[in-house]
């Protein structure tokens, strides 16, 4: 009976060390992530491919696929082949918090890149947080996200809006007339327009927030008429709210000069438009296509996008963002040596740094942001774009100075704006 006992103690430990090296094995074989050799390292692309904003989520879109195409072209990352999960998102912020969370439980991906309006960004941010999940926001905004997990490489208010009314203040006044989309991007950057404005002298004579998908104009015009401002910033996103240059062009007062943080570089309107509708039209950009003709970079950057995307219609500030961000965290990986996530992002706030289409782009550590060259554009009655000035890597200061956010010392998620 003991004898007994002992063997069938035997044959049930040996059966359970086989279920478990079952398990172990099962769990090995599905594992795709954390560059572990089993499979593809996955980039998941949350892109507006159709909707509201797919004018330049295509062109987001594209660059992710193109600076894909070129890492695996070199070897991959760590040995494996990179491969991108792109769904539609649509223009539909329900949909990228549906996406998001299939890119991260499903799909397992490694890193998340994508979002074009801030709308669509703080609605999948919380999603990224909660999964520790590594999240890129390609895109010029707003400013003021601080978030262990997020890093942005668009253009922020640190880099375009206090240049952007100091020479515009400068050279043509002081009082400035406002109007901006109605949601988090348009609503915090004329806080950034106002705080400016106050800080150099200036006065705002007017503001409206215009809400998305208002296509017609007339008394918002006849408004801005009436105040006779000295300089009108427009802070105008998506395909109905550009249809106010042909309407300024042909009621307004082409005499005053438009200042913008989004035009021009992203929905290229001095293109889709008829001159004069963006006549003495003044944008800060991180990039933008006519920089090929200035910058062997910028060239060799749109002469390849063009070249695996003939039938595109231009390469805008946004495409190099995300172009960018995905070969920034690419060289994270290759220092981190893992897609581990918290791996990753100390690779990153040691400050790495690629050499992009419009220069050297660098992440900062404290903010997560980046440290990147800015020019100023201007088109004139014909709509030909010119860059009168450069200012070389510009740094994102305000979180640290303003708010003493530093990431590498304290974790954070919140967004911080001028009025807080």
């Amino acid at each position: 009976m003991n004898l007994f006992k002992r063997r069938s103690k035997s044959y049930i430990g040996l059966l359970l060390a086989m279920i478990i090296m079952l398990v172990l094995s099962a769990c090995k074989s599905s594992d795709t992530s954390s560059g572990s050799g089993e499979g593809p390292i996955k980039i998941g692309v949350l892109e507006d491919q159709s909707g509201e904003f797919s004018l330049v989520g295509i062109q987001k879109l594209h660059a992710a696929e193109l600076a894909i195409e070129e890492i695996n072209e070199n070897g991959g990352l760590l040995g494996q082949e990179v491969e991108i999960v792109a769904p539609d998102t649509q223009s539909d912020n329900n949909r990228f918090q549906e996406m998001a969370r299939k890119l991260i439980l499903e799909d397992k991906v490694d890193v998340v890149m994508g979002g074009y309006s801030s709308a669509s960004r703080e609605a999948i941010r919380p999603i990224m947080e909660q999964n520790k999940m590594l999240y890129f926001y390609n895109n010029q905004y707003e400013g003021g996200v601080a978030s262990k997990y997020t890093f942005t490489t668009g253009s922020i208010p640190d880099h375009q809006i206090g240049t952007l009314m100091e020479g515009l203040i400068e050279e043509y006044g002081p009082k400035v007339y406002t109007i901006a989309a109605d949601y988090n991007f348009g609503q915090i950057s004329a806080d950034w327009v106002r705080t400016e404005t106050e800080k150099l002298g200036g006065e705002t004579v007017g503001e409206e927030f215009i809400p998305l998908g208002v296509s017609q104009f007339a008394s918002t015009i006849s408004r801005i008429k009436a105040a006779d401002p000295d300089i009108l910033v427009t802070l105008l996103v998506g395909q109905e709210q550009s249809s106010f240059y042909g309407q300024w062009a042909k009621s307004g007062n082409k005499e005053i000069p438009m200042a913008t943080t989004v035009n021009m570089a992203q929905a290229y309107e001095h293109k889709r438009f008829e001159p004069p509708s963006l006549a003495n039209m003044y944008v800060t950009v991180t990039f933008m296509e006519e920089l090929a003709d200035v910058m062997p970079s910028a060239k060799e950057f749109v002469d390849k996008f063009y070249e695996k995307y003939p039938d595109d219609k231009y390469v805008g500030m946004e495409a190099e963002a995300e172009y960018t961000g995905i070969m920034l965290w690419a060289e994270a990986v290759k220092k981190a040596g893992t897609t581990e996530t918290e791996a990753v992002i100390e690779a990153l706030e040691s400050g790495i740094s690629v050499e992009g289409p419009a220069g050297k782009v660098t992440i900062d550590p404290a903010s997560h942001q980046a440290i990147r060259n800015v020019f100023l554009a201007r088109a004139d009655e014909n709509h030909k774009v010119t860059f009168p000035k450069e200012w070389e890597a510009v740094q994102p200061t305000w979180l640290a100075e303003e708010k003493g956010v530093d990431l590498t010392k304290k974790d954070d998620f919140s967004q911080y704006t001028p009025l807080d």
